[in-house]
């Protein structure tokens, strides 16, 4: 499963948005993990468009979560940003060829569909089980109890 680079940048920012006293600029997001502002933008714009975060406006605008952390999973983000359809895509290929079988007995999913299938099962399951809040902890497990206190002092002073 490849997905696109705007799913780290989401679940960053997603983490990011969790240590945030008001919403933040879609600019210093991207300050903050130096990455494209335009891209980024598109990345919020889907996170919005799917209910995860919430763009306020006015002067001191921004994006902030829609939800509690608690809420959100990793893989909301990631079908937010690269979709909902499954990894793998059976195009009946048994059906096909000098050997074809017939669409008769093809009455389940064939073997190989059917792995696919379980593998995509547990790929989402496992992004499901995984919250934001889930991810701030261990970003705090991982750097300290004052990351987050130190990010969100960051993201309080101005741009």
């Amino acid at each position: 499963m490849k997905m696109s680079g705007g799913v780290e940048w989401a679940l960053h920012c997603a983490v990011v948005l969790t240590a945030a006293e008001r919403p933040v600029p879609a600019t210093r997001l991207a300050e903050m993990h130096d990455v494209s502002g335009s891209y980024l933008a598109k990345q919020l714009q889907a996170l919005s468009r799917a209910g995860l975060i919430r763009s306020v406006q006015g002067h001191a605008g921004g994006y902030e979560l829609a939800r509690p952390p608690a809420e959100i999973t990793a893989l909301d983000v990631v079908e937010a940003i690269d979709g909902a359809q499954p990894a793998f895509v059976c195009t009946e290929i048994r059906q096909r060829g000098p050997l074809a079988t017939p669409p008769e007995a093809c009455s389940r999913p064939c073997p190989i569909s059917r792995a696919m299938s379980a593998a995509d099962q547990a790929w989402r399951a496992a992004l499901a089980a995984v919250t934001i809040a889930d991810l701030a902890v261990d970003v705090t497990g991982d750097y300290g109890p004052d990351v987050m206190a130190g990010l969100r002092g960051w993201l309080s002073q101005s741009a």
